[in-house]
C-alpha cells in the first residue's frame, strides 16, 4: 500500500494557544487508521486542519493528499479532491428529508443516474434510511442521524472518509452495527481516518493507530501492537496490565510494612 494522506510536522493554533505541536502521520491507501485520545487532545483539530476548516491553519508543516499539497486550499476544493467528512455532532440538515440530505452530499456531481445509484447503495449500507427516506432528518434518532451523516459524506464518492466520534451518544448495539458498516465501507475501497474515544471498537477494525495527548502523538503502531501496549491497555482500554498490577501490589505491600 502507498500513502494516500501525509501530514508533515504541522502546528495549528487557536489564537495564541497551541492545538497541534509537530504532528506527522501517514494514512495508507485502503487502510483504516484511528486516532485515539482524550477530550481536548486535538483529534478534531487534525481533521479540521486536513479539511481546511481552520482559517490560515496549520501555521507550519504540510498536508499532502493523493500526491498534492492541500493545506491552504479552500474546503470545497479539498472535498472535491476526494476527502469526505462526517463531523462530530453529525451536522445534518434537520429541515430536509433523509433523501434530500443525501442529494446535498452529491451537490458537486451532475450525473443523476450515478447519484441515484449511490443513494441506493447508502440504503443497502443502512436499510433504515430507506424506510425513513421521506422523513425530516431532524426527527431521526441519534443512531439514524449518524448513519445519515456517514452516508451523506460518502455521496461525494471520496477516496478517503474522515469520521469524527461516530460512536458518540449511541447504544452499544448501535455502535457495533455502525462500526461493522465502517469496516464494510473500507472493504469496498474507501480509506478511513477514524477519530474515536471508544478505543476498543476503534482498534477492533483499524489496521493502524495513533495515540494523541496534548496536541502530540505519543505512540503509534498496528492495532495489535497498541492492544499489547501497557499504557494503552490501562488508560484507553480500561485493562490493568500485568506490569501495572504487579507494581500496584508491590506498592501495597510496602505501605503495609512501613
Amino acid at each position: 500500500m502507498s500513502a494516500l494522506l501525509q501530514i508533515k510536522n504541522i502546528e495549528t493554533y487557536y489564537g495564541l494557544v497551541y492545538a497541534l505541536r509537530g504532528v506527522s502521520l501517514n494514512i495508507e491507501q485502503g487502510s483504516i487508521t484511528t486516532i485515539l485520545g482524550n477530550n481536548g487532545a486535538g483529534k478534531t483539530t487534525i481533521l479540521n486542519s486536513i479539511a481546511g476548516l481552520i482559517d490560515d491553519q496549520p501555521e507550519k508543516g504540510e498536508i499532502w493528499f493523493d500526491g498534492k499539497k492541500i493545506n491552504g486550499m479552500k474546503t470545497v476544493k479539498i472535498i472535491g479532491m476526494g476527502i469526505g467528512y462526517a463531523p462530530e455532532g453529525r451536522q445534518i440538515f434537520n429541515e430536509l428529508t433523509v433523501k434530500e440530505n443525501l442529494e446535498m452530499g452529491a451537490y458537486s456531481r451532475s450525473n443523476r443516474k450515478e447519484i441515484s445509484d449511490d443513494i441506493d447503495k447508502m440504503f443497502r449500507y443502512f436499510p433504515v434510511l430507506e424506510e425513513r427516506s421521506k422523513q425530516l432528518a431532524g426527527t431521526l434518532s441519534g443512531g439514524e442521524q449518524q448513519m445519515l451523516a456517514i452516508s451523506r459524506a460518502l455521496m461525494s464518492r471520496p477516496k478517503m472518509l474522515m469520521l469524527d466520534e461516530p460512536s458518540l451518544g449511541l447504544s452499544p448495539i448501535l455502535v457495533k452495527e455502525i462500526f461493522g458498516i465502517i469496516k464494510t465501507i473500507n472493504e469496498d475501497g474507501v480509506t478511513i481516518l477514524l477519530v474515536e474515544q471508544n478505543a476498543n471498537m476503534a482498534l477492533s477494525i483499524a489496521h493502524y493507530g495513533y495515540i494523541l495527548e496534548n496536541g502530540r502523538f505519543v505512540t503509534s503502531g498496528s492495532s495489535e501492537k497498541l492492544r499489547e501496549n501497557d499504557d494503552v491497555k490501562e488508560f484507553y482500554l480500561g485493562l490493568k496490565s500485568e506490569t501495572s498490577v504487579k507494581g500496584y501490589q508491590r506498592y501495597k505491600r510496602k505501605k503495609r510494612w512501613n
